[in-house]
């Protein structure tokens, strides 16, 4: 299941940028965090891919989705300026932002290259 996140739960499992200048990744799983609105057609088109690819890999990432609307801080932070945008954020390495409802089989790519993960 795809975890939605506040500014709260975000500075906890991902990154605290109140605390920490430089990127420091704070989860124990890599992850990919779905910047999102309910009004978005391409972002509800994606929800069902990203629900699958949370299943198949299971136990190897997380994702979690932000929603624009509530999280405008979060939002700001990251320079959002379309959605969907997608964070990916590696255990070790710096994140990389992703934008648009991509099909499945570039996620799968992205989470092999850029989270180094295997299904």
């Amino acid at each position: 299941m795809t975890e939605v996140l506040t500014k709260e739960t975000f500075l906890e499992k991902v990154f605290n940028y109140e605390k920490n200048k430089e990127w420091k990744f704070e989860g124990d799983l890599p992850c990919i965090i779905d910047f999102y609105a309910d009004w978005c057609g391409p972002c509800k088109a994606i929800a069902p891919v990203l629900e699958q690819l949370s299943e198949e890999y299971k136990g190897k990432i997380n994702i979690y989705k932000v929603d624009t609307e509530k999280e405008q801080e979060l939002s700001a932070a990251f320079a959002i300026r379309s959605i969907p945008s997608m964070l990916f954020c590696p255990t070790d390495e710096k994140p990389q932002m992703a934008q648009g409802a991509l099909p499945k089989q570039q996620l799968e790519q992205i989470i092999e290259d850029v989270l180094k993960v295997k299904k």
